[in-house]
């Protein structure tokens, strides 16, 4: 059967695959579109697969908000070339929307739930894995469905925000975000800090002042002092607020007479051992199918 334009335009806008891929599955599959359809995903499947070993330690962080309820989602690609690609973009936005209204509780039932083009989310990332020749990964989700004030804030879509105020603005909550974003603190506040790190901390202050000759009610108030300085700047209402560092965090939420009840913070490729020695033009030339 003579595969002709506008067979091969209607599979690419149903499948979304290349122009050459649609063409050799109308070819063998006769011209069936339906056929060719599946095709495709099988297809899909397969070299998603044989990617999926590959290291993914670039990609995006991704948001979707509809008031008290937020979702951020990290999804990973090979190289920062396909992290900015409409087509990983596209996906990227898809992923975080279907997150939010499915309800998802964690990436396996992410994966499950409808890309809102009749098929899976999985499958929809399997069809990415073919057309942008990388592997993509769903890595870490996180969410928020609260009654509290909920801020949210992604800088350059490589780092993402959540935070849960009990009390306080949409406003505060933000700039509450940007501070994370910006500063990274573990623990929201001293009181958060578990009690191991309170005593290696303490042994710390104890060992930098043993040898100064003080009396021991004064070492011990020197050691709490210190102990004091290190658990502010380790924690989110200790710092100096980033948006006005002429207070701390903690200042700025009692002016709003607000609290900190949760703090999520994801950063792409945090933890992940990325390989060395790939630059620019290598990364060309692996999209190109050179390298």
């Amino acid at each position: 059967m003579e595969i002709n334009a506008s067979m091969v335009k209607e599979l690419r806008e149903r499948s979304g695959a290349g122009m050459m891929e649609c063409k050799k599955a109308l070819t063998e599959n006769a011209g069936n579109v339906d056929a060719s359809i599946e095709w495709l995903r099988k297809q899909g499947l397969a070299k998603a697969d044989k990617k999926a070993g590959r290291i993914a330690a670039e990609g995006r962080v991704a948001l979707a908000q509809d008031g008290g309820k937020a979702v951020l989602v990290e999804i990973n690609s090979e190289t920062d070339f396909v992290a900015k690609d409409e087509n990983f973009l596209a996906f990227t936005a898809m992923v975080a929307k279907q997150a939010l209204t499915s309800g998802a509780a964690d990436v396996e039932a992410l994966k499950s739930a409808d890309a809102g083009t009749g098929v899976t989310v999985e499958v929809a990332r399997q069809t990415l894995v073919a057309k942008v020749g990388e592997n993509v990964q769903i890595r870490r989700m996180v969410r928020v469905d609260s009654t509290n004030t909920v801020g949210a804030y992604v800088h350059g879509g490589r780092i993402g925000v959540l935070i849960e105020l009990k009390g306080g603005s949409a406003e505060l909550a933000r700039g509450i975000a940007m501070h994370v974003a910006a500063m990274n603190p573990p623990h929201i506040s001293p009181d958060h800090v578990p009690a191991h790190i309170v005593a290696k901390e303490k042994e710390i202050a104890l060992e930098q002042i043993k040898d100064s000759g003080k009396p021991a009610d004064i070492l011990e108030k020197m050691i709490q002092g210190k102990l004091r300085k290190t658990l502010a700047e380790i924690s989110l209402t200790g710092q100096q607020y980033v948006i006005d560092s002429s207070i701390t965090v903690e200042a700025a939420l009692k002016k709003e007479g607000a609290e900190v009840l949760a703090m999520h913070r994801l950063a792409v490729g945090e933890g992940i051992e990325k390989p060395q020695g790939d630059d620019f033009a290598t990364e060309v030339m692996k999209q190109a199918g050179l390298a």
